[in-house]
Parts: C-alpha cells; sequence; structure tokens
C-alpha cells in the first residue's frame, strides 16, 4: 500500500548524539485527517510516494467547495508504488469530513439485529471500490481497515463471490465504504440489499484487467447506478486506447496521472531468462532455483490451473512448503492459503495469473515464470508480486524456445531487452531463433506438460539429496 523511503544523509560529517533525528512527515502537509495520519505513523511510513503526491492532492481538490468541485482522475502506477493508499486516503477523508458535519445530528439508536427481517435496512454506502478479483478486493479492504483504526464510527465492508451471503450482509450494515468485485455486488444490488445511489465516490481498481475479465457491461451498471457520485479514480496499468474509451463512459473530464510508464516500471527487480529445450528440461531449471537459500517467499506463476496443481503437488512431495492458488479453488480455501503465504506457513506459492492479483507481502523475494503470461501485459503484473515498497527483487522466467514470440511481445511491451543466463550442466542444446515472425523450430523436445516423464525420475523433483528431504518453512 506504501512505499519504503529511506533519507539520504549525504556525506557530510555529522556528530552521532546518540538521538534519532525527526523526519517531518510528509502526509502531514496533504491537510489529511489527524485520524489518518495516525494510522499512517502506525505502519511506520512517513514520506508520501509519487503516485500519493500526485493523486492525493488532487482528488481531495473539490473538498468543501461542493459536489461540481471534485475532479475525475484516471492514473497510471506500477504495481507496489503506494496506489493504494493514493485512492483510499482522499476517500476516507472526505467520508470522515462527512460525518463530523452528521455528528450534530441526532445519535442513531442501537445497531439491530440485520438479519432479523423487521430491522433490515438496505446498506447506503457514501464510497465504492472495484476490483476485478477477489483476492485484490481483500486486500484492498484490509489497508482501509488498517487506515481507519483510529476513525470512530467509519464502518469498512468487504463483498466479493465465493462467500457466505448472510456474512457479507451483517458486514454490509450501515457500511460507509465498501470494496467489492463486480459480480457480488450487482448480485446484492438487484436483490435490494444494498442501494448504491448514494456513492459519492466510485474507484475502478486495476482497470485494464476489469476490461481482460469481461466486466465492460458490469462497470457500464454500476456508472448508471452511481449517477449522482462527485467523483471517479480509476487506476491502470497503461492509457491503451481501450481504457480511454471506458473512461470516456464513466467519467467526466478526467485528469490524467502518468506517474511511469511500462519501461520505467520495476527497475529494483532484475529480470532474468532461461531458456529451456522442452518442459523436462524447464523443470530441471526451476528445480535448481528453487534451491536457492536466498529465497525467503516465492511466486511460481503456471499457465493453467491444472498445471498449477500439479506443480504444487510436485514441491510438495519434495518437501517444500508450497501450495496452489487458481479460481476453481474455493474462496474459504483461497483465503486461509493467503493467510498462511502472509504467516510464513508457505514458501512457494504457484499460482495462476488472475488468482494472484493483488497479493501484497513483502517478504516475496522471487518470481518465477514458469509458465509464460497470455498477455505481455500481465507479465508486468506477475513481477510486480516482488520487489515490493521499494525492495529489490528478482524475477526469473522460463521459456522454450516455441515460446519466442511471447517473449518478444513482452521485450516491446517493457521496452527492455531480456537477459538470457545458463546455469553450468544445463545448458540448453539448442539455440534460440531471434524473435520475430511465428516459424517452427525444429527439435523433437516434448512440449510442455508435465506428464509423460515417469515418477520421480527426469522430473526434477523427485525426493533426491539436492532438496535434502522434508524442510518446514518458517520466517
Amino acid at each position: 500500500m506504501f512505499e519504503e523511503n529511506s533519507i539520504d544523509t549525504g556525506a557530510a560529517e555529522t556528530l552521532d548524539t546518540g538521538v534519532a533525528p525527526i523526519v517531518e512527515n510528509g502526509f502531514a502537509k496533504m491537510g489529511l485527517a489527524p485520524e489518518l495520519l495516525a494510522a499512517v505513523a502506525d505502519l511506520g511510513f512517513t514520506q508520501p510516494t509519487p503516485v500519493q503526491v500526485q493523486a492525493i492532492g488532487q482528488a481531495m481538490q473539490g473538498e468543501g467547495a461542493g459536489a461540481d468541485a471534485f475532479i475525475d482522475l484516471m492514473v497510471s502506477s506500477q504495481t507496489g508504488s503506494g496506489k493504494t493508499a493514493a485512492f483510499l486516503l482522499p476517500v476516507l477523508h472526505t467520508l470522515l469530513a462527512n460525518k463530523a458535519a452528521q455528528s450534530k445530528q441526532p445519535a442513531a439508536g442501537p445497531r439491530r439485529n440485520p438479519m432479523n427481517p423487521r430491522h433490515f435496512k438496505a446498506a447506503t454506502p457514501g464510497a465504492l471500490i472495484l476490483c476485478p478479483t477477489r483476492e485484490l478486493a481483500q486486500q484492498v479492504a484490509h489497508d482501509a481497515i488498517d487506515l481507519v483504526k483510529h476513525c470512530k464510527g467509519l464502518r469498512i465492508a468487504n463483498v466479493v463471490g465465493g462467500m457466505p451471503y448472510q456474512m457479507q450482509l451483517q458486514k454490509l450494515q450501515n457500511a460507509d465504504l465498501v470494496v467489492a468485485t463486480p459480480g457480488r455486488l450487482l448480485d446484492l444490488q438487484r436483490s435490494q440489499q444494498i442501494k448504491l445511489d448514494q456513492v459519492q465516490f466510485l474507484v475502478v481498481d486495476e482497470a485494464d484487467r476489469m476490461l481482460d475479465l469481461g466486466f465492460a457491461d458490469d462497470l457500464a451498471e454500476v456508472h448508471q447506478l452511481t449517477a449522482n457520485r462527485h467523483q471517479t479514480m480509476m487506476f491502470s496499468a497503461t492509457f491503451a486506447p481501450r481504457i480511454q474509451q471506458l473512461a470516456a463512459r464513466v467519467m467526466r473530464d478526467a485528469k490524467r496521472i502518468q506517474v511511469d510508464s511500462p519501461q520505467e516500471k520495476h527497475a529494483n527487480i532484475k529480470q532474468v531468462l532461461f531458456w529451456a529445450d522442452n518442459g523436462h528440461h524447464k523443470r530441471q531449471l526451476l528445480d535448481h532455483w528453487l534451491r536457492d537459500a536466498s529465497i525467503d517467499q516465492a511466486i511460481v506463476f503456471a499457465s493453467t490451473k491444472i498445471e498449477c496443481d500439479e506443480l504444487a503437488s510436485d514441491l510438495q512431495q519434495a518437501g517444500f512448503a508450497a501450495v496452489s492458488l487458481h479460481g476453481d479453488l474455493p474462496q474459504g480455501l483461497r483465503n486461509r492459503r493467503l493467510m498462511a503465504l502472509r504467516g510464513g506457513q508457505v514458501q512457494f506459492l504457484v499460482a495462476t495469473d488472475v488468482a494472484a492479483r493483488g497479493i501484497d507481502v513483502p517478504t516475496i523475494t522471487h518470481v518465477f515464470n514458469f509458465g509464460l503470461p497470455m498477455k505481455a501485459e500481465d507479465y508486468t503484473h506477475r513481477i510486480g508480486r516482488t520487489g515490493r515498497a521499494g525492495r529489490d527483487g528478482l524475477a526469473v522466467t522460463f521459456a522454450e524456445f516455441r515460446d519466442r514470440r511471447k517473449i518478444g511481445d513482452i521485450e516491446a511491451y517493457s521496452r527492455q531487452r531480456f537477459t538470457a543466463e545458463t546455469i553450468p550442466g544445463l545448458e540448453p542444446k539448442a539455440r534460440p531463433a531471434p524473435t520475430g515472425p511465428r516459424r517452427d523450430f525444429g527439435g523433437k523436445g516434448r512440449p510442455g506438460g508435465f506428464r509423460g516423464h515417469g515418477h520421480d525420475k527426469g522430473n526434477g523433483f523427485g525426493k533426491h539429496k539436492g532438496f535434502g528431504g522434508a524442510k518446514s518453512f518458517q520466517r
């Protein structure tokens, strides 16, 4: 949510007094509510990131000047740059101001059981944040809860599919801010469990992924249901034409903020490429890397759900603390596995693109692209799972020669060339052709897949001395 900040004291000689220097809190200059500043301080952050500097001030520009004074914002910023706080802080600040204005009114009576039909009242949130995946929505809601710990009476609700309706209905009662995925939100709206006509602030996070997952019509419906809102903020990896078309449909003269372009992203993440002759060779390369003692925690990306489960199972049999994460798993199980990752009980998370969206775990030091993404821009989101909050990270990509077109697409999108490396004893037997027009590449290696390699023999994950037997992972 935030990015760590370092203080450059320069080369000048200083007197060591034994007292830590006083660092002025950069968030205090933004006019944020004291309750929010206290929460930010509790989280250990003192200086806003570039996207926070640019977005927060402009998002709060209309405060106290009427609904028409707010401006819509269209923001492009890399994963891990602090963009979540860039929209949460101004929204929460304005909700607090509204609460203060309403405090002069008679206090509401005691909260009654919302499950009793006589006491039921549809939720009427003042702010709505839409996320493309359940995991991202839960992460954003978690961050919001951290920020309102000192805010009296400000309630946060998380609405996603795959979770029991009754539990979510209880949390929706009197919610001021709702963080939701579009499908479950509209289900609740159609059943009159929630009304959106009083939403003043709408945030669309990862708009590019929203379109990838087919939520364009749902966004249009939410746009109509929140027609009286004061402000819309949209965050996306790029300002691609389709994103601009979406913005034209749901925003009013949006101001653009672009903190960095694709080629400037992830400067703190080293990216390397290993060419493989076939799927068996890729497994050997991954086998070698997983024994790297510098790995704290890592995400291994697979191309399919089947590949995800099989690879996680092989890692478990080899003695690693590994689990899979993909869209076919029950939401409760997905939540428990993410909690285990954050708690340090899991070292390797084997995931698909959609399931891993929104994972924010600072101790993820490595990302392994075992299967390549379908879209070049998804590569950027993948590697953004490491190098969080300004830390250094390492992204390792394994590619078969038949994947050279995809590698070329990734290089073209990011405007940077991969550094191809080899491991002594595991060098590819063939050489990759230059990336470019598709053509057949010779060789008889079995393409991809995990079947047909025997049991422990040759698949790179047998219980051999390289892994040293079973082990547990603890931080």
